[in-house]
């Protein structure tokens, strides 16, 4: 028994030795060296086709794509911050709008105690009203002239028949030299009278000439400070200049606020761009009025927004530092410059999906079109923003002065008529 297993271990060993030499003898036969050059051949060939239509498909992403456009994550919403401030001094008795409420244009946001500015109007009033009253005196005083002119004339020519007639007598002896004499003083001081009246018409003439009592000197002046007055009592007031949201709250109630002192500010939303800051070496083909794609951060991928180029800066962010660069130093480094590029948002879609002034976008400005200019080169026709607001007040204003006129002007039975 122990013979048999040596024979079957020796018959063990035989199989695995001539498995062992079957697997060396396989990797020695001719046919099969000649597999693994030629696949390492063809995947060469393949890699080189790949790295060639990469190649091929870069060029074409360049000369279609690549080189007609131009984008820039350091890109910022902005917008018109309209700030609230007064014009005259007061005391906050009332604020009408807070942080992120909606106003409209005209509505009331703080009001002042109004009773100062109230007073004064007031006295202004009762002025341009007694200045109206003295300039028709003028003009009753002119008439009054007049009249008494015509009546020195007929005295004048009165005295002179007397004079004549007594001098004829005195050539006959009828009457005496000395009645003669008083004749002729009679006729000199009349006519000293009539220069007299003559002047005083002459500056009577001179206040009121060419003028009614709206377009007297002394009116306009009085109702010049009407108005102020009305003004200053309708500042008193603070109003909304455009339609918008407050922002930027800081007055209290109760607050001694003086001219010029901000309040609070109002932003219209739908007025609102993208000031893109561009590599200055990205702008050689950037042109006025390129479109340009919007990605806001605030809605991702999924909103896109359209624009145009609407200006190009007139200078680097640099340049316009509170410390500009100083160059001409040992030590300069030469950095790449950035410029600031306004671009236009397509309000349509603003209105649809709205956006805030600070919020990071990405632009990318398609640069096909290049008959565009590089920078403007008409100056603006009419105002970017304005209100009218203002305006209103001082038609108003306005208004109550010609009604102030016309009712100090208007005559009474017997008086003299308005002129």
């Amino acid at each position: 028994m122990a013979t048999a297993t040596r024979e079957n271990n020796a018959a063990t060993e035989q199989k695995d030795s001539n498995e062992q030499k079957g697997t060396g003898g396989q990797g020695a036969q001719p046919g099969q060296p000649q597999k693994n050059p030629r696949k390492r051949k063809l995947l060469l060939i393949g890699l080189a086709i790949v790295v060639i239509l990469a190649g091929i498909g870069v060029w074409g992403w360049y000369e279609v794509y690549g080189r007609w456009s131009e984008s820039t994550d350091d890109a910022y919403v902005n917008g018109n911050v309209v700030e609230i401030t007064p014009q005259t001094t007061g005391t906050v008795v009332s604020i009408g709008a807070d942080d992120g409420d909606l106003v409209r244009e005209g509505q009331v946001l703080v009001q002042f105690d109004p009773n100062d500015a109230e007073v004064a109007l007031q006295s202004a009033e009762a002025n341009l009203g007694k200045v109206v009253r003295q300039v028709r005196g003028l003009y009753s005083n002119v008439d009054g002239i007049k009249a008494q002119l015509a009546a020195q004339r007929a005295e004048v020519k009165r005295a002179q028949d007397n004079y004549t007639r007594r001098r004829n007598l005195a050539a006959g002896g009828a009457i005496s030299q000395e009645e003669l004499s008083h004749a002729q003083d009679d006729l000199t001081s009349a006519q000293n009278a009539l220069a007299n009246i003559q002047q005083q018409l002459v500056t009577s003439t001179a206040l009121v000439d060419d003028t009614e009592v709206a377009s007297h000197p002394d009116v306009k002046a009085a109702a010049a400070q009407v108005r102020q007055a009305y003004l200053s009592n309708s500042r008193s007031t603070l109003i909304a200049p455009v339609t918008g949201y407050v922002a930027k709250r800081t007055v209290q109630l109760g607050q001694r606020v003086q001219p010029g002192t901000a309040l609070m500010a109002v932003i219209p939303l739908d007025q609102l761009w993208i000031d893109a800051n561009f590599k200055e070496t990205q702008l050689g083909k950037m042109r006025i009025g390129q479109p340009v794609d919007i990605e806001a951060d605030l809605y991702g991928s999924d909103v896109k927004f359209s624009g145009t180029v609407d200006s190009v800066g007139a200078g680097t962010g640099s340049a316009f530092a509170l410390l500009p660069a100083q160059n001409a130093t040992g030590n300069w480094i030469k950095i790449v410059q950035r410029v600031p590029v306004r671009i236009h948002i397509n309000p349509d879609e603003l209105a649809k999906n709205p956006l805030r002034i600070g919020l990071s976008t990405v632009v990318d400005v398609n640069l096909h079109d290049q008959s565009g200019p590089v920078l403007a080169q008409q100056p603006p026709k009419q105002a970017s923003f304005s209100t009218d607001v203002y305006v209103k007040q001082l038609a108003e204003a306005d208004t109550l002065i010609s009604r102030l006129i016309h009712e100090n002007s208007a005559s009474a039975p017997g008086k003299t008529a308005q002129r």
